[in-house]
């Protein structure tokens, strides 16, 4: 038996007799429900259906000890996070640009679906004035700071959770041990390039 997050759930399935089921899916996902598909009788008229269309469209399907869990949504909304990674410090022109390019985003979103709740952002991957707060001079005026910036472990921690930037700093650091001779070694060569090609 195999099952996807997309609401289907095909019996006796072997790999080529699975890929008739690419044709379906689009189908169930606006159905919001899921079918039993026997591929000895693929055609509609023998779909069962398990789990019929109700007001919350499913959001995942998934087997756990031979049970089937299904993941509704229910007074959701569609947010939109739309980021622009930039330097850690970026010039006062700079920020003219960046909030130009965060209203086409946004409004590139908006056109083809208004009632989505866009939110466009600037991410400055790390603080360059730790331990101080990131304050460049450059933004007075220029950006929603609350709304339209994420620095360092609020931008990293807001993708992928508490300590997130705590474990990628981490990560760097024993990266950086572990590779510390390659590491001195391409500088070694870069600088030797700089100097013979200046």
């Amino acid at each position: 038996m195999v099952s996807t997050a997309t609401g289907i759930i095909i019996t006796r399935a072997t790999k080529d007799e699975t890929n008739f089921a690419e044709g379906v899916i689009k189908q169930l996902i606006r159905d919001y429900k899921v079918v039993l598909i026997d591929t000895k009788r693929p055609a509609k008229k023998y779909w069962k259906t398990v789990i019929p269309e109700t007001e919350n469209p499913i959001r995942s399907v998934s087997f756990v000890d031979n049970k089937l869990i299904v993941s509704y949504l229910k007074d959701a909304n569609t947010k939109v996070y739309l980021f622009d990674i930039k330097t850690a410090k970026p010039n006062k022109g700079s920020f003219l640009e960046f909030k130009r390019t965060l209203l086409k985003w946004s409004a590139a979103i908006l056109t083809k679906n208004p009632s989505i709740n866009v939110n466009s952002l600037i991410a400055i991957p790390y603080n360059p004035y730790f331990p101080k707060p990131y304050s460049r001079w450059t933004m007075a005026g220029m950006l929603d700071l609350e709304n339209e910036l994420k620095v360092a472990e609020e931008f990293w921690d807001f993708l992928g959770g508490r300590e997130s930037y705590e474990r990628l700093l981490n990560t760097f650091e024993e990266v950086g041990k572990e590779l510390r001779d390659e590491i001195d070694e391409f500088f070694r060569r870069f600088n030797e390039t700089r100097r013979v090609g200046g």
